[in-house]
Protein backbone atom coordinates (compact mmCIF):
# COMPACT_ATOMS: atom_id res chain seq x y z
CA UNK A 1 0.00 0.00 0.00
CA UNK A 2 1.17 3.59 -1.31
CA UNK A 3 2.71 6.07 1.69
CA UNK A 4 0.60 8.25 3.12
CA UNK A 5 1.81 11.87 4.80
CA UNK A 6 -0.23 12.27 8.17
CA UNK A 7 -0.36 14.63 10.46
CA UNK A 8 -1.80 13.72 13.93
CA UNK A 9 -3.12 15.96 16.15
CA UNK A 10 -2.87 15.69 19.95
CA UNK A 11 -2.85 18.24 23.10
CA UNK A 12 -1.20 16.74 26.38
CA UNK A 13 -4.27 18.52 28.13
CA UNK A 14 -6.59 17.18 26.42
CA UNK A 15 -6.91 14.41 29.12
CA UNK A 16 -7.02 16.53 31.99
CA UNK A 17 -10.50 17.69 31.90
CA UNK A 18 -13.87 15.21 33.35
CA UNK A 19 -16.92 15.39 32.65
CA UNK A 20 -17.57 13.97 36.47
CA UNK A 21 -16.70 10.89 38.07
CA UNK A 22 -19.84 8.83 37.35
CA UNK A 23 -19.96 10.20 34.13
CA UNK A 24 -20.13 8.20 30.92
CA UNK A 25 -17.94 10.64 28.66
CA UNK A 26 -14.08 10.05 29.85
CA UNK A 27 -11.89 13.12 28.25
CA UNK A 28 -9.01 10.48 29.29
CA UNK A 29 -9.59 7.91 26.43
CA UNK A 30 -7.24 10.12 23.80
CA UNK A 31 -4.84 10.45 26.57
CA UNK A 32 -4.68 6.83 26.55
CA UNK A 33 -5.36 6.08 22.76
CA UNK A 34 -1.87 8.80 22.59
CA UNK A 35 0.30 6.58 25.24
CA UNK A 36 -0.89 3.46 22.94
CA UNK A 37 0.31 5.17 19.49
CA UNK A 38 3.25 6.05 21.13
CA UNK A 39 4.15 2.51 22.55
CA UNK A 40 3.54 0.92 18.64
CA UNK A 41 6.20 3.92 17.98
CA UNK A 42 3.63 5.42 15.18
CA UNK A 43 4.69 8.61 16.23
CA UNK A 44 7.87 8.81 14.12
CA UNK A 45 6.10 8.11 11.21
CA UNK A 46 3.77 10.52 11.21
CA UNK A 47 3.51 14.31 11.62
CA UNK A 48 2.85 15.10 15.16
CA UNK A 49 1.22 18.73 15.83
CA UNK A 50 -0.70 20.47 18.74
CA UNK A 51 -3.02 22.94 16.93
CA UNK A 52 -3.02 25.98 18.37
CA UNK A 53 -7.06 26.52 20.45
CA UNK A 54 -10.13 27.79 18.65
CA UNK A 55 -10.41 31.02 20.26
CA UNK A 56 -14.13 32.01 20.65
CA UNK A 57 -14.40 34.00 17.82
CA UNK A 58 -13.59 31.26 15.93
CA UNK A 59 -16.12 29.33 17.38
CA UNK A 60 -18.91 31.69 16.39
CA UNK A 61 -18.41 30.79 12.59
CA UNK A 62 -20.83 28.19 13.54
CA UNK A 63 -22.31 28.95 16.60
CA UNK A 64 -23.79 31.97 18.25
CA UNK A 65 -21.89 34.64 20.00
CA UNK A 66 -24.53 34.11 22.74
CA UNK A 67 -23.75 30.31 23.21
CA UNK A 68 -19.92 30.58 23.27
CA UNK A 69 -20.37 33.36 25.72
CA UNK A 70 -22.04 31.29 27.84
CA UNK A 71 -19.80 28.78 27.47
CA UNK A 72 -16.77 31.16 28.57
CA UNK A 73 -18.49 32.36 31.59
CA UNK A 74 -20.30 29.24 33.04
CA UNK A 75 -18.73 26.95 36.26
CA UNK A 76 -20.35 24.50 38.26
CA UNK A 77 -21.20 27.47 40.62
CA UNK A 78 -23.21 29.68 38.48
CA UNK A 79 -24.59 26.79 36.19
CA UNK A 80 -27.99 27.11 37.11
CA UNK A 81 -28.31 30.96 36.98
CA UNK A 82 -26.79 31.11 33.52
CA UNK A 83 -28.73 28.80 31.63
CA UNK A 84 -31.80 30.13 32.84
CA UNK A 85 -32.94 27.38 36.01
CA UNK A 86 -31.78 24.56 33.18
CA UNK A 87 -33.68 25.88 30.37
CA UNK A 88 -31.04 27.57 27.90
CA UNK A 89 -27.47 26.15 26.09
CA UNK A 90 -27.58 23.51 29.03
CA UNK A 91 -30.50 21.31 29.03
CA UNK A 92 -30.85 18.11 31.24
CA UNK A 93 -28.15 15.98 33.01
CA UNK A 94 -25.72 14.40 29.59
CA UNK A 95 -23.86 17.82 29.79
CA UNK A 96 -22.96 18.90 32.70
CA UNK A 97 -21.21 22.26 33.68
CA UNK A 98 -17.79 20.84 34.39
CA UNK A 99 -14.44 22.78 34.98
CA UNK A 100 -12.46 24.18 32.07
CA UNK A 101 -15.60 23.21 29.51
CA UNK A 102 -14.76 26.27 27.23
CA UNK A 103 -11.10 25.56 27.22
CA UNK A 104 -11.93 21.23 26.51
CA UNK A 105 -14.16 22.20 23.52
CA UNK A 106 -11.33 24.83 21.95
CA UNK A 107 -9.08 22.01 22.28
CA UNK A 108 -11.16 19.85 20.13
CA UNK A 109 -12.27 22.77 17.53
CA UNK A 110 -8.92 23.55 17.04
CA UNK A 111 -7.60 20.15 16.29
CA UNK A 112 -9.98 19.80 13.42
CA UNK A 113 -10.05 23.22 12.41
CA UNK A 114 -6.07 22.88 11.67
CA UNK A 115 -6.44 19.53 10.32
CA UNK A 116 -8.82 20.71 7.95
CA UNK A 117 -6.61 23.95 7.12
CA UNK A 118 -3.24 20.95 6.90
CA UNK A 119 -5.18 19.18 4.39
CA UNK A 120 -6.68 21.76 2.21
CA UNK A 121 -3.06 23.54 1.62
CA UNK A 122 -1.63 19.88 0.65
CA UNK A 123 0.36 19.72 3.64
CA UNK A 124 -0.90 16.01 4.56
CA UNK A 125 -2.66 13.63 2.76
CA UNK A 126 -4.64 12.36 6.01
CA UNK A 127 -4.93 14.32 8.94
CA UNK A 128 -6.30 12.75 12.62
CA UNK A 129 -7.81 14.33 15.66
CA UNK A 130 -8.84 12.05 17.90
CA UNK A 131 -10.23 14.64 20.17
CA UNK A 132 -12.71 15.54 17.47
CA UNK A 133 -16.02 14.19 16.53
CA UNK A 134 -18.48 16.04 18.81
CA UNK A 135 -21.40 15.83 16.58
CA UNK A 136 -24.15 16.68 18.73
CA UNK A 137 -23.50 19.68 19.31
CA UNK A 138 -26.27 22.27 18.26
CA UNK A 139 -25.28 25.76 16.84
CA UNK A 140 -27.04 27.79 20.38
CA UNK A 141 -26.93 24.20 22.56
CA UNK A 142 -25.02 21.39 23.52
CA UNK A 143 -26.36 18.09 23.00
CA UNK A 144 -25.24 14.29 23.50
CA UNK A 145 -21.99 15.52 25.60
CA UNK A 146 -21.34 17.43 22.66
CA UNK A 147 -20.02 21.15 23.45
CA UNK A 148 -18.69 22.70 20.19
CA UNK A 149 -19.52 21.16 16.96
CA UNK A 150 -15.39 20.75 16.15
CA UNK A 151 -16.82 18.79 12.37
CA UNK A 152 -18.86 21.71 11.54
CA UNK A 153 -15.87 24.44 11.78
CA UNK A 154 -13.66 21.83 10.39
CA UNK A 155 -15.93 21.32 7.17
CA UNK A 156 -16.18 25.13 6.92
CA UNK A 157 -12.97 25.52 6.80
CA UNK A 158 -12.35 23.01 4.00
CA UNK A 159 -15.76 24.77 1.82
CA UNK A 160 -12.96 27.61 2.03
CA UNK A 161 -10.58 25.90 -0.45
CA UNK A 162 -12.87 23.11 -2.10
CA UNK A 163 -16.80 22.99 -3.76
CA UNK A 164 -17.54 19.68 -2.22
CA UNK A 165 -17.12 17.72 0.72
CA UNK A 166 -18.38 14.33 2.06
CA UNK A 167 -18.68 13.78 5.38
CA UNK A 168 -19.14 10.05 6.88
CA UNK A 169 -20.28 9.17 10.22
CA UNK A 170 -20.03 5.64 12.03
CA UNK A 171 -21.04 6.49 15.33
CA UNK A 172 -23.67 4.32 16.74
CA UNK A 173 -25.68 7.61 17.42
CA UNK A 174 -27.20 9.68 14.41
CA UNK A 175 -24.36 12.77 13.36
CA UNK A 176 -27.29 14.81 13.94
CA UNK A 177 -26.05 17.99 14.64
CA UNK A 178 -23.59 18.06 11.50
CA UNK A 179 -26.40 17.03 9.45
CA UNK A 180 -28.55 19.64 10.74
CA UNK A 181 -25.64 22.68 9.84
CA UNK A 182 -25.64 21.61 6.14
CA UNK A 183 -29.32 20.41 5.47
CA UNK A 184 -30.20 23.22 2.84
CA UNK A 185 -26.41 22.76 1.06
CA UNK A 186 -25.60 20.55 -1.98
CA UNK A 187 -21.65 21.68 -1.40
CA UNK A 188 -21.60 18.85 1.77
CA UNK A 189 -22.75 15.40 1.85
CA UNK A 190 -23.82 13.79 4.86
CA UNK A 191 -24.09 10.39 5.01
CA UNK A 192 -25.01 8.86 8.81
CA UNK A 193 -24.81 4.89 9.46
CA UNK A 194 -26.24 4.70 12.62
CA UNK A 195 -28.50 3.05 15.05
CA UNK A 196 -32.26 3.86 14.62
CA UNK A 197 -35.49 3.40 16.95
CA UNK A 198 -35.66 3.79 20.46
CA UNK A 199 -32.30 5.63 20.51
CA UNK A 200 -30.40 9.18 21.01
CA UNK A 201 -30.85 11.30 19.20
CA UNK A 202 -34.66 9.77 18.08
CA UNK A 203 -33.45 11.20 14.40
CA UNK A 204 -31.80 10.09 11.71
CA UNK A 205 -34.79 8.18 9.51
CA UNK A 206 -34.50 7.07 6.04
CA UNK A 207 -36.57 9.81 4.79
CA UNK A 208 -34.66 12.97 5.82
CA UNK A 209 -32.76 13.96 2.76
CA UNK A 210 -31.84 17.61 3.04
CA UNK A 211 -34.35 20.66 1.96
CA UNK A 212 -34.36 23.03 -0.75
CA UNK A 213 -30.88 22.88 -3.01
CA UNK A 214 -29.52 20.46 0.05
CA UNK A 215 -32.79 17.99 -1.31
CA UNK A 216 -31.15 14.47 -1.61
CA UNK A 217 -27.33 15.58 -0.10
CA UNK A 218 -28.33 14.31 3.59
CA UNK A 219 -28.13 10.29 3.89
CA UNK A 220 -29.39 8.36 6.64
CA UNK A 221 -28.53 4.45 7.17
CA UNK A 222 -30.71 3.11 9.69
CA UNK A 223 -29.75 -0.13 11.30
CA UNK A 224 -30.81 -2.53 14.20
CA UNK A 225 -29.11 -4.00 16.83
CA UNK A 226 -26.50 -6.79 16.83
CA UNK A 227 -25.28 -5.70 12.93
CA UNK A 228 -21.88 -7.60 12.39
CA UNK A 229 -18.89 -6.67 9.81
CA UNK A 230 -20.00 -8.64 7.29
CA UNK A 231 -23.02 -6.77 7.09
CA UNK A 232 -21.85 -3.37 7.79
CA UNK A 233 -19.39 -4.06 5.00
CA UNK A 234 -21.92 -5.14 2.56
CA UNK A 235 -24.01 -2.04 3.14
CA UNK A 236 -20.99 0.78 3.60
CA UNK A 237 -18.88 -0.50 0.50
CA UNK A 238 -21.76 -0.02 -1.93
CA UNK A 239 -22.90 3.20 -0.34
CA UNK A 240 -19.56 4.86 -0.24
CA UNK A 241 -18.86 3.63 -3.90
CA UNK A 242 -22.09 5.30 -5.62
CA UNK A 243 -21.77 8.49 -3.34
CA UNK A 244 -17.84 9.01 -4.96
CA UNK A 245 -19.50 8.39 -8.19
CA UNK A 246 -21.79 10.75 -8.19
CA UNK A 247 -20.87 13.09 -5.46
CA UNK A 248 -16.81 13.78 -6.53
CA UNK A 249 -16.08 15.17 -3.46
CA UNK A 250 -12.84 16.93 -3.01
CA UNK A 251 -12.12 15.93 0.71
CA UNK A 252 -13.59 13.28 2.95
CA UNK A 253 -14.54 13.73 6.50
CA UNK A 254 -14.85 10.25 8.58
CA UNK A 255 -16.28 10.45 12.29
CA UNK A 256 -15.04 6.91 13.47
CA UNK A 257 -17.09 7.00 16.79
CA UNK A 258 -15.97 3.78 18.75
CA UNK A 259 -19.39 3.31 20.31
CA UNK A 260 -20.18 1.60 17.20
CA UNK A 261 -17.76 -1.76 18.41
CA UNK A 262 -19.21 -4.79 20.54
CA UNK A 263 -19.64 -4.49 24.30
CA UNK A 264 -19.70 -0.63 24.50
CA UNK A 265 -21.84 0.48 27.24
CA UNK A 266 -24.36 2.94 25.01
CA UNK A 267 -24.05 1.41 22.05
CA UNK A 268 -25.87 -1.96 20.47
CA UNK A 269 -24.43 -2.96 17.25
CA UNK A 270 -21.58 -5.68 17.33
CA UNK A 271 -18.72 -4.77 14.89
CA UNK A 272 -14.92 -6.29 15.83
CA UNK A 273 -12.34 -3.41 15.86
CA UNK A 274 -11.10 -4.75 11.84
CA UNK A 275 -14.79 -4.42 11.01
CA UNK A 276 -15.00 -1.09 12.21
CA UNK A 277 -11.28 -0.19 11.11
CA UNK A 278 -12.14 -1.49 7.64
CA UNK A 279 -14.31 2.21 7.06
CA UNK A 280 -10.72 3.90 7.57
CA UNK A 281 -8.79 1.25 5.27
CA UNK A 282 -11.26 1.72 2.35
CA UNK A 283 -11.64 5.27 2.49
CA UNK A 284 -7.76 5.47 2.67
CA UNK A 285 -7.74 3.57 -0.45
CA UNK A 286 -9.74 6.03 -2.42
CA UNK A 287 -6.67 8.98 -2.53
CA UNK A 288 -9.09 11.61 -1.19
CA UNK A 289 -7.59 14.21 1.82
CA UNK A 290 -9.48 12.41 4.47
CA UNK A 291 -9.46 13.95 7.73
CA UNK A 292 -9.90 11.19 10.94
CA UNK A 293 -12.25 12.24 14.19
CA UNK A 294 -12.76 10.74 17.30
CA UNK A 295 -16.44 10.59 18.80
CA UNK A 296 -18.38 8.44 20.77
CA UNK A 297 -16.83 4.95 23.21
CA UNK A 298 -17.83 4.73 26.48
CA UNK A 299 -15.87 1.06 26.63
CA UNK A 300 -12.54 3.29 27.66
CA UNK A 301 -10.11 0.61 26.59
CA UNK A 302 -12.01 -0.90 23.20
CA UNK A 303 -11.59 2.93 22.17
CA UNK A 304 -8.49 3.03 22.95
CA UNK A 305 -7.53 -0.10 20.92
CA UNK A 306 -9.84 0.77 17.83
CA UNK A 307 -8.58 4.47 17.44
CA UNK A 308 -4.67 3.31 17.66
CA UNK A 309 -5.49 0.59 15.12
CA UNK A 310 -7.36 3.02 12.96
CA UNK A 311 -3.90 5.31 13.46
CA UNK A 312 -2.07 2.21 11.91
CA UNK A 313 -4.41 2.13 9.34
CA UNK A 314 -3.53 5.34 8.25
CA UNK A 315 -0.19 5.01 8.05
CA UNK A 316 -0.88 1.73 6.60
CA UNK A 317 1.03 -0.66 9.09
CA UNK A 318 -1.98 -2.49 10.08
CA UNK A 319 -0.58 -5.55 8.87
CA UNK A 320 3.12 -5.16 10.67
CA UNK A 321 1.97 -4.25 14.25
CA UNK A 322 1.78 -6.86 17.11
CA UNK A 323 -1.41 -7.88 18.67
CA UNK A 324 0.02 -8.71 21.82
CA UNK A 325 0.02 -4.93 23.25
CA UNK A 326 3.46 -3.50 24.23
CA UNK A 327 4.24 -2.07 27.62
CA UNK A 328 2.91 1.31 28.30
CA UNK A 329 1.40 3.63 31.38
CA UNK A 330 -1.99 1.99 30.92
CA UNK A 331 -1.32 -1.38 30.24
CA UNK A 332 -3.22 -2.80 33.26
CA UNK A 333 -7.04 -1.36 31.87
CA UNK A 334 -6.28 -3.65 28.99
CA UNK A 335 -6.47 -6.97 30.84
CA UNK A 336 -6.90 -9.91 31.46
CA UNK A 337 -6.12 -10.44 27.43
CA UNK A 338 -3.40 -7.52 26.74
CA UNK A 339 -4.26 -7.57 23.19
CA UNK A 340 -5.01 -5.06 20.05
CA UNK A 341 -8.44 -6.67 19.73
CA UNK A 342 -12.20 -6.67 20.24
CA UNK A 343 -14.15 -9.15 19.46
CA UNK A 344 -17.74 -9.49 18.54
CA UNK A 345 -20.55 -10.73 20.92
CA UNK A 346 -23.27 -13.59 20.52
CA UNK A 347 -25.52 -10.48 20.02
CA UNK A 348 -28.30 -11.77 17.41
CA UNK A 349 -28.33 -9.31 14.57
CA UNK A 350 -32.12 -8.12 13.88
CA UNK A 351 -30.80 -6.22 10.65
CA UNK A 352 -30.36 -9.66 8.70
CA UNK A 353 -33.59 -11.28 10.44
CA UNK A 354 -35.96 -9.22 9.27
CA UNK A 355 -34.20 -8.36 6.09
CA UNK A 356 -34.34 -4.68 6.50
CA UNK A 357 -30.56 -4.12 5.39
CA UNK A 358 -31.33 -5.35 2.11
CA UNK A 359 -34.59 -2.85 1.84
CA UNK A 360 -32.29 0.41 2.99
CA UNK A 361 -29.51 -0.33 0.96
CA UNK A 362 -31.82 -0.63 -2.24
CA UNK A 363 -33.58 2.31 -1.15
CA UNK A 364 -30.76 4.31 -1.10
CA UNK A 365 -29.42 3.51 -3.80
CA UNK A 366 -32.23 4.45 -5.75
CA UNK A 367 -32.16 7.79 -4.13
CA UNK A 368 -28.14 8.34 -4.75
CA UNK A 369 -29.47 7.52 -8.41
CA UNK A 370 -31.93 10.44 -8.89
CA UNK A 371 -29.30 12.90 -7.94
CA UNK A 372 -27.40 15.58 -10.57
CA UNK A 373 -23.36 14.74 -10.60
CA UNK A 374 -21.37 16.79 -9.18
CA UNK A 375 -22.94 19.95 -8.52
CA UNK A 376 -21.15 22.68 -9.74
CA UNK A 377 -19.56 25.57 -7.39
CA UNK A 378 -18.54 28.84 -8.19
CA UNK A 379 -14.68 29.01 -6.36
CA UNK A 380 -12.64 32.03 -5.66
CA UNK A 381 -8.73 32.00 -4.79
CA UNK A 382 -8.48 31.78 -0.55
CA UNK A 383 -6.08 34.25 0.88
CA UNK A 384 -3.60 32.09 2.89
CA UNK A 385 -2.71 34.18 5.29
CA UNK A 386 -4.15 37.87 6.58
CA UNK A 387 -2.07 40.93 5.49
CA UNK A 388 -1.05 41.14 9.17
CA UNK A 389 0.48 37.96 9.10
CA UNK A 390 2.20 38.19 5.90
CA UNK A 391 3.68 41.63 7.24
CA UNK A 392 5.29 39.82 10.57
CA UNK A 393 3.79 42.81 12.16
CA UNK A 394 3.82 41.88 15.91
CA UNK A 395 0.65 42.40 18.35
CA UNK A 396 -1.70 42.30 15.20
CA UNK A 397 -4.36 39.91 15.06
CA UNK A 398 -4.00 37.74 11.71
CA UNK A 399 -8.22 38.74 11.30
CA UNK A 400 -7.33 42.47 12.04
CA UNK A 401 -9.79 44.94 14.37
CA UNK A 402 -13.30 45.13 13.92
CA UNK A 403 -13.73 48.26 11.68
CA UNK A 404 -17.17 50.58 12.08
CA UNK A 405 -19.33 49.08 9.51
CA UNK A 406 -18.15 45.13 11.07
CA UNK A 407 -19.22 46.70 14.15
CA UNK A 408 -22.53 47.79 13.05
CA UNK A 409 -23.93 44.53 11.07
CA UNK A 410 -22.63 42.41 14.18
CA UNK A 411 -24.79 44.70 16.72
CA UNK A 412 -27.59 44.57 14.06
CA UNK A 413 -27.64 40.99 13.66
CA UNK A 414 -27.87 40.63 17.75
CA UNK A 415 -30.16 43.36 18.09
CA UNK A 416 -32.64 41.55 15.83
CA UNK A 417 -31.76 38.07 17.29
CA UNK A 418 -32.60 39.42 20.74
CA UNK A 419 -36.17 41.13 19.85
CA UNK A 420 -37.03 38.17 17.62
CA UNK A 421 -39.27 35.53 19.11
CA UNK A 422 -38.19 32.17 20.40
CA UNK A 423 -38.89 29.95 17.31
CA UNK A 424 -38.91 26.63 19.38
CA UNK A 425 -41.96 26.60 21.70
CA UNK A 426 -43.77 30.29 21.47
CA UNK A 427 -47.38 29.61 21.75
CA UNK A 428 -50.44 32.00 20.32
CA UNK A 429 -52.69 33.69 22.01
CA UNK A 430 -55.40 31.33 21.61
CA UNK A 431 -53.12 28.30 22.66
CA UNK A 432 -51.34 29.97 25.81
CA UNK A 433 -54.88 30.89 26.79
CA UNK A 434 -56.32 27.18 26.83
CA UNK A 435 -53.30 26.00 28.38
CA UNK A 436 -53.67 28.29 31.46
CA UNK A 437 -55.23 26.29 33.08
CA UNK A 438 -53.18 23.08 33.47
CA UNK A 439 -50.26 25.04 33.46
CA UNK A 440 -48.39 26.00 36.98
CA UNK A 441 -45.75 28.86 37.10
CA UNK A 442 -44.09 28.40 40.55
CA UNK A 443 -47.25 27.29 42.21
CA UNK A 444 -49.37 30.17 40.91
CA UNK A 445 -52.11 28.55 39.30
CA UNK A 446 -53.45 30.06 35.91
CA UNK A 447 -50.64 31.11 35.26
CA UNK A 448 -49.76 31.30 31.78
CA UNK A 449 -46.28 29.64 29.74
CA UNK A 450 -44.57 28.64 27.08
CA UNK A 451 -45.49 24.80 25.88
CA UNK A 452 -42.29 22.76 27.23
CA UNK A 453 -39.75 20.91 25.01
CA UNK A 454 -38.91 17.62 24.37
CA UNK A 455 -35.32 16.54 24.51
CA UNK A 456 -33.91 12.85 24.83
CA UNK A 457 -31.15 11.97 27.00
CA UNK A 458 -28.18 10.04 25.70
CA UNK A 459 -27.53 8.23 28.35
CA UNK A 460 -31.10 6.23 28.93
CA UNK A 461 -32.63 7.04 25.51
CA UNK A 462 -35.98 8.54 27.10
CA UNK A 463 -37.66 11.51 26.17
CA UNK A 464 -37.84 14.25 29.26
CA UNK A 465 -39.69 17.03 28.86
CA UNK A 466 -37.60 20.96 29.38
CA UNK A 467 -39.77 23.34 31.53
CA UNK A 468 -40.20 26.43 29.97
CA UNK A 469 -40.40 30.09 32.19
CA UNK A 470 -42.78 32.15 31.88
CA UNK A 471 -43.69 34.11 28.73
CA UNK A 472 -44.37 37.56 30.54
CA UNK A 473 -43.22 39.49 33.62
CA UNK A 474 -44.47 40.78 36.42
CA UNK A 475 -43.65 42.11 39.84
CA UNK A 476 -41.88 39.82 42.32
CA UNK A 477 -41.11 37.36 39.76
CA UNK A 478 -37.20 37.27 40.48
CA UNK A 479 -37.38 33.84 41.70
CA UNK A 480 -38.30 32.62 38.42
CA UNK A 481 -35.40 34.32 36.45
CA UNK A 482 -31.77 33.49 36.14
CA UNK A 483 -30.55 35.75 38.50
CA UNK A 484 -28.33 38.44 35.23
CA UNK A 485 -28.90 42.05 36.61
CA UNK A 486 -29.77 42.35 32.55
CA UNK A 487 -33.14 41.02 33.66
CA UNK A 488 -34.22 44.33 35.45
CA UNK A 489 -35.01 45.56 32.21
CA UNK A 490 -37.36 43.20 31.34
CA UNK A 491 -38.91 43.15 34.61
CA UNK A 492 -39.41 47.17 34.15
CA UNK A 493 -41.44 46.85 31.00
CA UNK A 494 -43.49 45.00 32.46
CA UNK A 495 -44.13 47.71 35.15
CA UNK A 496 -43.84 50.14 32.38
CA UNK A 497 -46.98 48.31 30.90
CA UNK A 498 -45.87 46.89 27.55
CA UNK A 499 -47.49 44.33 25.91
CA UNK A 500 -46.60 40.67 26.80
CA UNK A 501 -45.11 40.38 23.32
CA UNK A 502 -42.58 42.95 24.05
CA UNK A 503 -41.76 41.80 27.57
CA UNK A 504 -39.70 38.87 25.97
CA UNK A 505 -35.95 37.79 27.76
CA UNK A 506 -33.33 39.12 26.19
CA UNK A 507 -30.16 37.28 26.26
CA UNK A 508 -26.97 38.96 27.08
CA UNK A 509 -28.20 42.22 25.95
CA UNK A 510 -26.17 44.53 28.59
CA UNK A 511 -23.40 41.97 29.36
CA UNK A 512 -21.71 41.62 26.16
CA UNK A 513 -18.54 42.27 26.10
CA UNK A 514 -18.06 42.07 22.59
CA UNK A 515 -19.77 45.98 22.00
CA UNK A 516 -20.28 48.87 24.49
CA UNK A 517 -23.76 48.83 25.83
CA UNK A 518 -24.07 52.84 24.75
CA UNK A 519 -24.17 51.59 21.03
CA UNK A 520 -26.86 48.95 21.99
CA UNK A 521 -28.78 51.43 23.60
CA UNK A 522 -28.81 53.64 20.82
CA UNK A 523 -29.90 50.94 18.15
CA UNK A 524 -33.22 50.27 20.61
CA UNK A 525 -33.84 54.11 20.43
CA UNK A 526 -34.61 53.68 16.60
CA UNK A 527 -36.54 50.46 17.32
CA UNK A 528 -38.86 52.95 19.79
CA UNK A 529 -37.86 51.22 23.04
CA UNK A 530 -38.59 53.10 26.07
CA UNK A 531 -35.61 55.43 27.51
CA UNK A 532 -36.77 54.50 30.57
CA UNK A 533 -34.86 50.95 30.31
CA UNK A 534 -32.39 52.25 27.68
CA UNK A 535 -30.97 54.24 31.19
CA UNK A 536 -31.08 51.37 33.27
CA UNK A 537 -29.06 49.41 30.15
CA UNK A 538 -26.68 51.64 29.92
CA UNK A 539 -26.00 52.69 33.76
CA UNK A 540 -26.11 48.96 34.75
CA UNK A 541 -23.55 47.96 31.74
CA UNK A 542 -20.85 50.61 33.05
CA UNK A 543 -20.83 48.64 36.43
CA UNK A 544 -20.47 45.39 34.78
CA UNK A 545 -18.14 46.57 32.43
CA UNK A 546 -16.04 47.52 34.97
CA UNK A 547 -16.11 44.33 36.94
CA UNK A 548 -15.56 42.43 33.54
CA UNK A 549 -12.09 43.97 32.63
CA UNK A 550 -9.81 41.57 34.02
CA UNK A 551 -12.06 38.62 32.80
CA UNK A 552 -10.45 38.36 29.14
CA UNK A 553 -9.80 35.62 27.75
CA UNK A 554 -5.83 35.07 27.43
CA UNK A 555 -4.37 34.45 24.02
CA UNK A 556 -3.76 31.34 23.04
CA UNK A 557 -0.11 29.92 21.84
CA UNK A 558 1.14 29.22 18.02
CA UNK A 559 0.96 25.69 16.78
CA UNK A 560 3.58 23.48 18.34
CA UNK A 561 4.51 20.28 18.31
CA UNK A 562 3.98 18.22 21.65
CA UNK A 563 7.47 18.59 22.40
CA UNK A 564 7.36 22.41 22.56
CA UNK A 565 8.99 23.56 19.60
CA UNK A 566 7.11 26.09 17.23
CA UNK A 567 6.25 24.29 14.38
CA UNK A 568 6.67 25.83 11.18
CA UNK A 569 3.88 26.00 9.02
CA UNK A 570 4.96 27.63 5.91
Amino acid sequence: MSKRRVAYYYDPDVGSYTYGLTHAMKPQRMRITHELVSAYDMLPKMHVLRAKRATAETMTRFHTDEYIDFLSKVTPENARRLTYQGTRFLVGDDNPPFEGVFEFSSISAGGSIAAAKRLMEGQADIAINWAGGLHHAKKREASGFCYINDIVLGILEMLRYVPRVLYIDIDCHHGDGVEEAFYTTDRVMTCSFHKYGDFFPGTGQIEDRGRGPGRGYALNVPLKDGITDEAYKSIFEPVIDKILDVYRPSAVVLQCGADSLSGDKLGGLNLTMEGHAHCVQYMRSKNIPLMLLGGGGYTVKNVARAWTYETACALGIEKDIDPNLPWNEYFEWFGPRYRLEVLESNLEDLNVRDGSLDRNRATILQFLSELQPAPSVEMQDVPREGLAEHLGLPGVRAQGPLDDMDEKLAQHARFVYDMQKDSDGSQTESEAESDASSHVARGRPGRKTRASKKRMSIRTSQYFDVPRLPSDYEDGDEDLGCGHEHEEDAWASARAGLPSGKRKRRFFQSIAEWNPVKKVATERERAGVQPGVEARMVNGGRRRDRRRAKERIPEQSEEMDVDGDVEDEE
